[in-house]
């Protein structure tokens, strides 16, 4: 075993704090990682406070993680000691089923091994995420990292990054398509970057003015404020594709109103309340409302060769792990711009 430390709840909505715990050694297949970097998602303060339920504990977070290669099994061909790769927001699944089969393995049928908060394929083990020093993962899960990316601004792009790339991509933002991002958080800034690189004309749909003039350094083309009554009715009818990033409760069908025929609104945000969704919001204009979540292996790493060819990472704040608590609180408060990492080196 590797002896492993992290930070980790012990209960639900307890503060995080310093955990020690065992890694498998490496397989034939797997590879052992030095963490250097964890981003913090809100889906971590979510799991680690138990809000959508089921929670394993204790609970080390953290799924968007970069590292340097430090061991490999001895069947890896796919990387070697000293390589930047990452993880994201999963470690296995079954490999077996149609859905694995296919590269979405998201979906696996019999469930994905979450990095964090899940058990091992065995259905037994439990996993522990990336706010720790040292992870093993089976090569053919690991995603490498670009040469040109900084280890630290690329880490949120193993969940942020992702979760944004896979539904632009697989509605085909691009050139002609006008896509409208709802929320400039840490989802929504990494989709206007990622939509703006694509080709497509990128509006911005946020509560207030404060953050126009990041949209546009983002690159924005449009911005508006939802709070203003004179946004809906101008927008009407004007996008292809409408990704809501917000996790808290909006009025879809308002948002809905704002599509051309046959456009799309896909939802990534996931609010703690059910929302309600009238018939005719949708009939009206042969509009559709879906959802996406993450990416398979394959995609992940599309999206990571696409990045590194744009050049394209998170914002992120800094900081050492023994701050974590703040900058959950902090999260909470939408008070980041965008992402908090975690330096990794801080917990020596």
């Amino acid at each position: 075993m590797i002896q492993a430390k992290g930070y980790a709840a012990a209960i639900a909505k307890a503060p995080l704090a310093p955990f020690q715990f065992d890694r498998r050694d490496a397989k034939e297949e797997d590879v052992v990682i030095d963490i250097q970097y964890c981003g913090i998602c809100h889906s971590d303060i979510h799991q680690a406070r138990d809000e959508w339920g089921g929670s394993i504990f204790p609970m080390v977070p953290g799924h968007e993680i970069t590292g340097v290669v430090s061991k490999v099994g001895s069947k890896v061909t796919k990387f070697k000691v000293g390589d930047k790769v990452g993880v994201g927001c999963f470690v296995d699944s079954c490999r077996e089923c149609e859905h694995c089969k296919a590269g979405l393995e998201q979906f696996c049928e019999t469930g994905m091994s979450a990095t964090y908060n899940g058990r091992e394929q065995d259905r037994k083990t439990p996993t522990y995420g990336g706010y720790s020093n040292k992870i093993v993962v089976d090569q053919n899960y690991v995603l490498r990292i670009p040469d040109n990316l900084p280890l630290d601004a690329a880490a949120p792009l193993l969940c942020a990054g992702i979760t944004l790339y896979s539904p632009l991509a697989h509605w085909k933002a691009g050139p002609g398509k006008k896509v409208a991002i709802i929320g400039l958080g840490g989802l929504g800034h990494m989709g206007v970057k990622i939509a703006h690189a694509l080709g497509a004309e990128v509006t911005v749909l946020s509560q207030s003015n404060k953050k126009e003039a990041d949209a546009k350094r983002l690159g924005a083309d449009h911005f508006y404020a939802t709070s203003e009554k004179s946004t809906f009715s101008k927008l009407r009818g004007s996008f292809d594709l409408i990704i809501n990033t917000v996790s808290m409760p909006l009025d879809w069908n308002a948002y809905l109103s704002l599509l051309r025929v046959d456009g799309s609104m896909v939802v990534v945000g996931v609010p703690e309340e059910q929302v309600p969704i009238g018939a005719f919001s949708l009939i009206g204009g042969r509009k559709s409302l879906a959802g996406s979540l993450i990416g398979g292996i394959a995609e992940t790493q599309e999206m990571l060769d696409f990045c590194g060819k744009h050049n394209i990472t998170s914002d992120i704040e800094l900081i050492s792990i023994q701050k974590v608590n703040d900058a959950y609180e902090r999260v909470v408060k939408s008070d980041v711009r965008y992402r908090f990492v975690i330096d990794i080196a801080s917990l020596n």
